[in-house]
């Protein structure tokens, strides 16, 4: 699951369907099987709408097995984000870090939807909080995309610069990981390294561009407006 490529998401997808068979009372195999369906989604390695829907009825199921289950609550909360329902996916990840204070992934994805259109201070700490409790996180590229990302919102684009070169410097990071460090570097006027990430993310998708990007978040208006302009210093435009 961690190693976020199509296939590895897919063969992941199975054993958690596996592991459901032998229990159908295992919470965090729904919420593990959510999370496959929010990659198939957020990643476009399948119909956005189907596989949201998806992660939405996995989460709901290991809600349904264990509503105490913080893992339930965060894969719920994630769901939500994809559908739009940011109030409802902030009420869902607070519960989850509230049933478990010491759950990194919870607030981890706390700071990624408040990254985007919610409050970007409360991005920052939350995401330091989650590297804190899980400094060596197989989503730890995240937890430093969110807070780069907050700092474009704050209008600190030299701080978002550097928080996204340590993301998409992870060994696991995924070309939308490479987009947040594209688009960061562009807008800190730092637009050779920007655009070297733009070549390295053509050549695995080569009709990338600005909308793919701005497509696959929910921000707000004037963060949108920022990441175009960093998109056409670099032909991303």
């Amino acid at each position: 699951m961690y190693r976020f490529t199509r296939t590895e998401n897919e063969l992941a997808r199975h054993f958690f369907g596996v592991a459901l068979k032998l229990d159908p009372t295992f919470a965090r195999a729904y919420a593990g099987l959510s999370f496959t369906h929010w990659q198939n989604a957020f990643q476009r390695w399948g119909d956005r709408d189907q596989e949201s829907a998806l992660a939405f009825e996995t989460a709901g199921q290991s809600l349904l097995v264990d509503d105490h289950n913080p893992a339930a609550h965060w894969a719920m909360g994630r769901a939500l984000w994809l559908r739009g329902e940011q109030d409802g996916s902030l009420t869902e990840l607070e519960r989850a870090v509230d049933l478990s204070p010491n759950f990194a992934l919870g607030h981890y994805a706390l700071s990624f939807v408040h990254s985007q259109s919610g409050d970007p201070k409360a991005a920052i700490g939350c995401s330091d909080h989650s590297r804190h409790l899980s400094p060596f996180d197989p989503l730890l590229f995240g937890m430093l995309g969110a807070r780069a990302m907050a700092h474009v919102r704050l209008g600190q684009f030299d701080e978002a610069a550097e928080w996204a070169l340590k993301a998409a410097a992870r060994p696991n990071a995924h070309a939308i990981i490479l987009a947040i460090a594209a688009h960061c570097l562009a807008l800190a006027g730092r637009v050779d390294e920007a655009r070297t990430f733009a070549a390295t993310i053509r050549k695995a998708l080569p009709n990338y561009c600005a909308d793919d990007f701005i497509g696959t978040f929910r921000f707000e208006p004037d963060a949108a407006t920022l990441f175009r302009q960093g998109a056409k210093r670099i032909g991303l435009g």
